[in-house]
């Protein structure tokens, strides 16, 4: 039997979040080992494990993957969460690339300089609320289904639920205007796996702060 995937990379959300989001909602248990120096990213370049010399990096199935997307493909068709045929991949495809858009904004907020953070933290508020939140508000009602895809979940919902939660820290009403994404987010908190997820105690990683970015800075020469 193979062991447990292995996540390498900072003891903090980043790109490697995501990935542990959709492990946890396929019910699968990981085991991570944490880049906290500078000295352990060398490491792992001089051993010839990061094929692009970047993380993430996963092990799983007897694979070093790297590339977020790459990884995050894998273990959706692993674990059937990336829909039954072609057209409902596609779709999942790019409800997923409009999350990782809205997310990317969120993620890269805390490591912007204090002038701008205000100006920045407005526009992700915006497009949250006006390019991104209307689409899937907009497909829940279209279909009257309780997932964005094929009435079953899918990728597209755990990084739904992901993108959620992340512009709620931002702006805790955000969703005021989007009354099927509000009964979007009770449902999915509440599937099992993902509300053992939630918990306290779990491998999700808490928002980033001053802390955090600063030992990211370090690692990375940021």
């Amino acid at each position: 039997m193979a062991g447990k995937p292995k996540l390498h990379y900072t003891n903090g959300r980043g790109k490697m979040e995501s990935i542990r989001w959709l492990l946890a909602a396929a019910g699968v248990e990981f085991e991570e080992e944490f880049i906290e120096t500078k000295e352990d990213l060398e490491k792992l370049r001089t051993d010839g494990v990061l094929m692009f010399q970047q993380v993430p990096m996963v092990e799983i199935d007897g694979m070093k993957m790297v590339q977020t997307r790459a990884i995050l493909s894998y273990i959706a068709a692993k674990y059937n969460l990336y829909g039954k045929d072609l057209k409902e991949r596609a779709w999942i495809d790019m409800y997923v690339e409009g999350t990782t858009d809205l997310m990317g904004m969120i993620m890269y907020l805390p490591f912007q300089p204090a002038d701008t953070k205000e100006k920045n933290l407005a526009l992700i508020i915006e497009r949250a609320t006006t390019r991104y939140f209307p689409v899937y508000e907009k497909a829940l009602k279209e279909h009257g289904n309780d997932y964005l895809v094929g009435n079953k979940l899918s990728w597209a919902d755990v990084h739904l639920l992901e993108a959620i939660l992340m512009a709620e820290e931002c702006k805790p009403d955000i969703l005021s205007a989007f009354p099927l994404l509000q009964a979007f987010k009770g449902r999915t908190s509440n599937i099992p796996t993902i509300k053992k997820f939630l918990q306290p105690g779990s491998q999700r990683k808490p928002p980033t702060d001053e802390k955090f970015v600063a030992i990211v800075r370090k690692i990375f020469n940021i």
